[in-house]
């Protein structure tokens, strides 16, 4: 049961990112203006993917916890570990520090002002630079998302072989 608690999650975890990775195409060819209007879309929405995220961590720590040692399955749910522990830092290291950027000066709800406040890196926000050049914020964060997209496909496959 651990197992397919397992599957699901990860498979939870992979949808936003997919999603994300999907919309690069057409979102790259938007003006200045329409890109940074669609990034407000996604919140809360796509904020609420992050607790099936850590859910998707649980599960699959616990999935290794069980697994005996030394076997072919243990080495499995190690790298499916990993790469969803990887896709919570590109999120945090890569894309949440432009989220920030993006939605400064917008009136948002308590809860996602506190998750966008939250910075584990403590970095300080630089709301100097206007005008700025937002072409690289924009590549950084689709290309981002598509390095989770695939962390999270990696994932969902190591996971899915898993056989304890």
């Amino acid at each position: 049961m651990l197992h397919v608690i397992a599957i699901t999650l990860v498979a939870f975890a992979m949808a936003p990112a997919v999603a994300h990775a999907l919309e690069l195409p057409g979102k790259v060819r938007l003006p200045k203006e329409a890109y940074v209007t669609v990034q407000q879309i996604y919140y809360p929405g796509f904020t609420i993917a992050g607790v099936g995220e850590f859910a998707a961590f649980i599960a699959v720590a616990l999935l290794l916890w069980s697994t005996p040692r030394g076997t072919a399955a243990f080495w499995l749910a190690i790298g499916a570990l990993l790469g969803v522990l990887a896709m919570q830092a590109v999120y945090w290291i890569a894309i949440h520090p432009i989220n920030k950027f993006w939605l400064q000066g917008k009136t948002l709800s308590a809860a996602g002002s506190r998750f966008l406040s939250f910075d584990p890196t403590s970095r300080k926000q630089d709301r100097s630079r206007q005008p700025y050049d937002w072409t690289p914020l924009r590549d950084r964060w689709e290309l981002s998302h598509l390095v989770r997209a695939v962390l999270a496909l990696v994932s969902l496959v190591l996971v899915a072989a898993v056989n304890t």
